[in-house]
């Protein structure tokens, strides 16, 4: 019965914490290997991340800028428009990582994960850097929309994250509330853009598909349970 479990959550049917299998679910973590994923511009998934207990876990070591050597932006082998994404994910002390998310992968144009895709930040709300900056909080859609409410975990604890784009409506939870809720690509959005860093970023919020990324910004984090269904 487990190895049957397994190869159905290999063959993306969905599989969450080891319980149910939910048809339409695509499992992007467990097991001993890292399925699904390489890293940003490659072919393959960077040394410095790996495997622990089911989790993904970035490895954070000698940096290269300001990631670890080896590492780099993890992102999904596919692409996905009107999405659901479920997961789990535990940040170290002071460590920052993100979910991003509408990747457009061109190396040649966007030599980030981020000049493309939009994030919703991940970090130690207590004592990171970024802790207390206004739309640069956890849960945050960064530098673009604040959260309406801080329910992130301490470090070292388990946050979920659920978040559904659909025909342009984001909505994101974290620890079941919801935090956000926008339109995106309209003319509001538009001015966020125009407000924030990534202004003079080409392309940046503006893809309607791409891929899921997990940063490395040169610390430890854990994610776990992850899995997205097309909408």
């Amino acid at each position: 019965m487990k190895q049957l479990f397994y190869v159905v959550c290999l063959l993306g049917l969905g599989c969450r914490g080891g319980a149910s299998l939910d048809p339409g679910w695509i499992a992007l973590s467990g097991g001993d290997s890292i399925q699904g994923w390489h890293t940003y511009g490659r072919s393959t998934v960077g040394s410095a991340w790996g495997m622990d207990s089911g989790s993904i876990h970035l490895h954070p070591g000698v940096r290269n800028g300001y990631q670890t050597a080896g590492g780099g932006d993890l992102v999904t082998n596919d692409s996905f428009g009107n999405f659901q994404l479920q997961l789990e994910w535990k940040i170290g002390k002071k460590a920052n990582s993100g979910i991003i998310f509408f990747v457009r992968e061109d190396t040649a144009l966007y030599k980030e994960t981020w000049n493309t895709g939009m994030e919703m930040q991940v970090c130690d709300k207590d004592s990171n850097e970024d802790a207390h900056s206004y739309k640069h909080e956890a849960g945050d859609l960064y530098d673009l929309v604040p959260s309406s409410t801080m329910s992130a975990r301490a470090a070292g604890e388990w946050n979920t994250v659920e978040m559904t784009s659909d025909k342009g409506h984001l909505n994101l939870q974290l620890n079941g509330v919801n935090i956000i809720d926008i339109t995106l690509w309209d003319g509001h959005w538009k001015q966020l853009i125009d407000s924030s860093k990534f202004r003079d970023m080409p392309g940046f919020g503006t893809f309607r598909e791409g891929r899921i990324a997990l940063q490395d910004h040169g610390e430890a984090v854990w994610y776990r349970n992850i899995r997205i269904r097309k909408l």
